[in-house]
């Protein structure tokens, strides 16, 4: 017995040495600022120190001065917590700071039939840790029968409208192909719920007019470059395929004419990976990393990771460093034993969040040594 708890001993100092020697020699700290979350999705800093965290199981929790409070935010839309659904993405509208505006996007029951669901963004303003005037500016047609494959990523352009990503709601894959429908689409819509002139099909009915790009899966991660001028998008392949895309207008991305990845039952879902017409992904994998969410590095705390692209990851849970460069994608993986990973932030101070997604939840601080 003895000598198994030595054993023991030096099998975890071993291990916390390599944990240690890992971030050492990236030169960063990771340190936990929040835990006992419930299932966290997304977060936003609304002064320099407090933070709103959305849980997918509805709440929205409180973050401030480094202390997770009790109080939870009040008068927050009811959503639909089951499979792959739930509360999800939040952000700011770009004038926060004078209008107090935020938007919500998440999964919502079919007022009639509690075996549908559907994706809903609404906006609120925000009165202390309150939120008021809510208001739904988005919902995707038609309802599907899966709580499964919402999307739910939202990203405010710098013309200041708005990008939704809507899933293909995992049972209608080919619906993704047909512009009448919001299955494996990016919505581009005002602040106000209105549709923009200049979006592709701004001649067609409501829901064709609202469409900005389609042939997507399950899209997880939106992100501006570092000068606001491309829009990188990340989604989950099937088993193998994730893929990660620069977004433009009317573009069609192919899912499920064209994928690197195949059926989870190990059945061939199409045997093109390329396709005249269809867009290429800029990087994908096989096997699957699970994307969960993404950014791009704008702080200066990390000067060599300025405009760097970074991806959470839930199978098996890594943090992972894009940097583009005249030969193509490099790749890095920072972080992997940190378990399933939710989401990567920016921070004001310059450093970066990582959200675990699990019950019992932790957020980390990534900051320099």
């Amino acid at each position: 017995m003895k000598n198994y708890k030595v054993f023991l001993f030096f099998l975890v100092i071993s291990f916390s040495s390599f944990i240690f020697a890992k971030e050492n020699s990236h030169s960063f700290n990771v340190s936990v600022i929040a835990e006992g979350l419930d299932h966290p999705w997304s977060l936003v800093f609304i002064s320099d120190d407090e933070i709103l965290v959305t849980e997918k199981t509805g709440k929205i929790r409180i973050i401030k001065n480094g202390r997770l409070l009790d109080e939870t935010l009040k008068n927050v839309p009811n959503s639909l917590f089951a499979g792959q659904g739930g509360l999800s993405d939040i952000v700011l509208h770009p004038e926060f700071s004078n209008n107090r505006t935020i938007f919500l996007s998440f999964s919502e029951i079919h007022p009639s039939n509690k075996r549908l669901s559907t994706l809903t963004v609404v906006k609120a303003k925000l009165n202390g840790y309150a939120l008021e005037d809510v208001e739904e500016i988005f919902k995707a047609d038609p309802y599907r029968t899966a709580p499964a494959h919402f999307g739910a990523r939202l990203l405010f352009l710098k013309d200041g409208s708005l990008l939704i990503t809507s899933g293909d709601g995992f049972n209608f894959r080919e619906k993704a192909q047909d512009l009448d429908n919001h299955f494996g689409k990016v919505i581009r819509i005002n602040d106000d719920g209105s549709i923009p002139d200049d979006n592709p099909y701004a001649n067609g009915n409501i829901t064709k007019r609202s469409i900005y790009t389609y042939g997507h899966r399950n899209q997880q991660g939106l992100t501006l470059s570092l000068d606001n001028s491309q829009v990188y998008l990340i989604e989950h392949g099937p088993r193998g395929g994730d893929e990660l895309n620069i977004l433009e207008p009317s573009n069609n991305y192919g899912w499920p004419l064209i994928t690197y990845g195949i059926d989870y039952s190990g059945a061939t879902i199409s045997p093109f990976k390329e396709m005249e017409g269809l867009e290429q992904p800029i990087k994908y994998w096989v096997p699957s990393i699970a994307p969960s969410g993404m950014t791009t590095y704008r702080g200066d705390k990390f000067p060599n990771w300025k405009g760097d692209i970074f991806i959470s990851s839930m199978i098996p849970g890594e943090l992972r460093r894009l940097k583009f460069s005249k030969e193509g994608v490099e790749e890095e993986v920072l972080i992997d034993n940190l378990g399933r990973l939710r989401g990567v932030h920016n921070s004001p101070d310059g450093n970066l969040l990582i959200i675990s997604d699990r019950s019992n939840a932790k957020i980390y601080k990534i900051s320099p040594k």
